[in-house]
């Protein structure tokens, strides 16, 4: 009888736990947690995150068949550099990372027989921790790889699995440099934004005021500070750059406010609502995919 195949998860926090629990039951293969607290290991085990769970990573990395890495972008590099040599020949190691190309270059410890090829689930919360994870966190997620040259396309392939059974609206592929470009648009110049908003001295002042918009647009401001200080700093060129044209955008209103030109003002609005609508991104009326 053959051995059961494994995909190990390191780290089960928020994505890590619900990564996990999303994955149990894919194909052949037993979801086995690799966590550093023993109370993470039997949250993980009375909830049924994982099949199984262990505090010691040399009990399960040498036999993995998928090593799944799901910590902050720092401690992704330094965990494979860490146990470069330990990964089972033939395996395939992956991530979560919302940066590509620091975790890619970081993978180059990694040895010719061990396969890398990053990946970003794009779904998460203000949260954090396996308590506040769940299994169906990633339907309708885009599910982005950045393969390196040399992976192999059962590999690839595999992920492409994973991602669908996840629930996953579509898996793109893409170079970690074009990905880190894109994120500090989508995903981290977002997060700038909230948090500027909360840094107004009239933020305490408004309660009773406040209407979806502002809930919507602060949602991600409680966010987790070591995370997130880490992303914006392994990712400070491209996000300099989009916090830039943000500003001169927000500077160009400003003018026409101030200007009170309700003509130039209105056209204003009609150009950045016809691309919004463009984009067809979630709003009144519409689905997201």
């Amino acid at each position: 009888m053959a051995q059961q195949k494994i995909i190990a998860v390191v780290g089960l926090g928020l994505i890590g736990g619900s990564l996990a629990a999303g994955l149990r039951g894919f194909e052949d293969y037993k979801i086995v947690g690799v966590v550093r607290r023993q109370e993470t290991a039997d949250y993980a085990l009375s909830h049924g995150v994982v099949d199984e769970v262990t505090l010691d990573p040399m009990s399960v990395l040498p036999q993995a068949d998928v090593v799944w890495l799901c910590m902050n972008p720092q401690g992704i590099v330094d965990y494979m550099a860490k146990y470069a040599h330990v990964f089972q020949p033939g395996a395939l190691v992956t991530d979560v990372g919302g940066i590509k190309t620091a975790i890619m270059e970081g993978a180059k410890v990694l040895p010719p027989e061990v396969d890398f090829i990053g990946c970003h689930p794009m779904a998460g919360t203000e949260f954090s921790g396996i308590e506040h994870s769940f299994p169906t966190m990633f339907q309708r997620a885009h599910f982005i790889l950045t393969p390196r040259q040399e992976s192999t396309q059962s590999h690839i392939a595999l992920l492409r699995r994973c991602g669908a059974y996840l629930g996953c609206s579509d898996i793109v592929m893409t170079t970690p440099e074009r990905h880190d470009d894109i994120i500090a648009y989508t995903s981290q110049l977002m997060h700038i934004m909230a948090v500027a908003v909360c840094d107004d001295e009239d933020l305490f002042q408004c309660r009773g005021f406040e209407g979806g918009s502002f809930r919507d647009c602060t949602r991600v401001a409680a966010l987790d500070v070591p995370l997130w200080t880490q992303l914006f700093s392994m990712n400070a060129p491209a996000l300099s750059r989009v916090i830039q044209r943000l500003e001169d955008n927000l500077h160009a209103y400003r003018l026409a406010v101030e200007a009170g030109d309700a003509a130039a003002l209105s056209d204003k609005l009609t150009y950045s609502a016809d691309r919004k609508r463009q984009m067809n991104l979630p709003g009144p009326g519409q689905v997201m995919l």
